[in-house]
């Protein structure tokens, strides 16, 4: 099965968390997995996956500039059908605790439901999620860095295994629904 991972990232942060999600893709020995930030992507790609997660950095509540300028290119594949019945799943980061996490991720999901798609989260009984309760996908905090010189606030561990586990959910619920 044919997995892609489509992320924005200003400084690093999401995509460090994109990455680990592409690694718990590939926890499924048949998965096939690509990753590549939105300058990069091609949304013609799209029609040939299984799967597709997309995430950003959550800015003021919402998807960023850069990721939903890709989404608005996804028009004619929605008036063709080419994504009825694919999985799909979101991330995303924020600078702050109550920075729009769940905000952003409902944005991200609204897209993936216009597709036809079938969305995946995580439920609470995955044991990375037990307590972070980051249902409809995964949703971090990195806070911002006071200035250019301070090192990156990446993802925690905890942070990244939610996103590997995200990778895995999405790559095992895809695999059940193509029969690999």
């Amino acid at each position: 099965m044919r997995i892609y991972v489509v992320y924005d990232s200003d400084n690093g942060h999401t995509e460090a968390l994109a990455k680990a999600i592409a690694d718990g893709a590939r926890e499924n020995r048949y998965a096939e997995v690509f990753i590549n930030h939105v300058r990069d992507a091609n949304v013609r790609d799209l029609a040939d996956m299984d799967a597709i997660i997309w995430g950003c950095p959550g800015h003021f509540g919402t998807i960023s500039a850069g990721l939903k300028n890709w989404i608005d290119k996804l028009g004619y594949l929605w008036a063709q059908g080419k994504l009825i019945g694919k999985v799909g799943a979101v991330f995303c980061t924020t600078a702050t605790v109550h920075g729009g996490v769940e905000a952003t991720m409902l944005n991200l999901i609204t897209p993936l439901l216009h597709q036809g798609m079938i969305v995946v989260g995580l439920p609470g009984n995955i044991p990375e999620n037990a307590l972070y309760g980051s249902y409809y996908g995964v949703g971090v905090t990195c806070p911002v860095e006071m200035s250019a010189s301070d090192p990156l606030n990446l993802p925690s561990k905890t942070d990244l295994a939610l996103g590997r586990a995200l990778g895995k959910r999405v790559a095992d619920v895809a695999g059940k629904l193509f029969d690999r």
